[in-house]
């Protein structure tokens, strides 16, 4: 299976009619390529609780889904050269950082708060490409915006003894803002098949001097099993998205990101039997609504 090598970043390809059949099919890829994610997280989560540090499973997981895409992506002698522009990389160093902030918040904090919290990135992204890239603020747009901030306090609860996890998955959070903001910026200049390969590589490289130091339990059945299936859920599940996105405008894709929120609290019962009270539900309530609405509402 490989990406066409027509593809261009930043422009799908919009279906003549959008019947409920494809609609259905859209979900139903969106939302495993969602769950895939958590199940990677959700097995970040259990290595990091056998003694394997948030860095070492980034480092790994990067590396790993490195070397499992390659030969999807397809990539050319033309593509090497961009990898050397500066701006992939400080895109790469966002996401990486992301990833290591959102696996040490997963060490102490239930899955579906970790998400409810990083979903602050969204919001961040709306701003930051405001500020950077021009691009359109709405009142409908900022009204749901605060909205979905509500929903975050109330995931938090500052002033309530706030713990530090919860905090790490803010910052994840912030990168991943930044993260979609670069994404951005260079989506009609870089395909996507070389976006996401670019991250991964240069994840992988960013992390190594790190990872290659850190102490780590003995390489038993159990780990090495759950540091594949970390890189390959995610992998798969990025991998689904960039396919998607291929055929499918934005306006339709980019909702459904938020049922990340439905798999994260699911996952969270079944694997860790964690759920959110009652406080940090509606507030999980109004992160998936305001997403919901809020990218119903963008023109890209």
């Amino acid at each position: 299976m490989k990406l066409d090598d027509r593809e261009t970043s930043g422009v799908t390809t919009r279906p003549h009619a959008q019947g409920l059949p494809t609609m259905l099919r859209i979900f139903l890829l969106i939302f495993a390529a969602m769950s895939l994610i958590v199940l990677g997280d959700t097995a970040g989560k259990t290595l990091i609780a056998m003694g394997v540090t948030p860095i070492t499973v980034a480092w790994t997981r990067f590396g790993i889904a490195a070397l499992l895409l390659w030969p999807l992506c397809a990539l050319t002698k033309d593509d090497l050269p961009a990898i050397r522009d500066w701006r992939l990389w400080l895109r790469a160093g966002f996401i990486a950082g992301g990833i290591i902030c959102i696996l040490t918040a997963l060490r102490t904090e239930p899955i579906a708060d970790v998400f409810g919290v990083f979903f602050v990135g969204p919001m961040v992204s709306y701003l930051l490409s405001a500020l950077f890239l021009k691009e359109q603020i709405t009142a409908p747009r900022t009204a749901l915006l605060f909205l979905g901030f509500v929903g975050v306090l109330l995931v938090v609860k500052p002033g309530f003894g706030v713990s530090p996890g919860l905090l790490w998955a803010l910052l994840a959070g912030l990168f991943y803002g930044a993260y979609l903001t670069a994404t951005r910026w260079l989506a009609t200049e870089i395909r996507p098949r070389l976006l996401l390969f670019s991250q991964l590589v240069i994840g992988a490289i960013l992390l190594a001097p790190i990872g290659l130091t850190q102490s780590m339990p003995a390489l038993s059945l159990p780990i090495s099993a759950l540091i594949l299936a970390s890189a390959i859920a995610s992998a798969a599940g990025n991998f689904i998205l960039v396919t998607v996105n291929r055929t499918t405008p934005a306006s339709v894709v980019s909702p459904l990101i938020y049922t990340q929120l439905i798999a994260a609290t699911i996952a969270g019962f079944m694997f860790f039997d964690d759920l959110p009270d009652a406080v940090a539900l509606s507030g999980l309530g109004l992160i998936l609504f305001s997403g919901l609405f809020s990218l119903r509402l963008a023109k890209t």
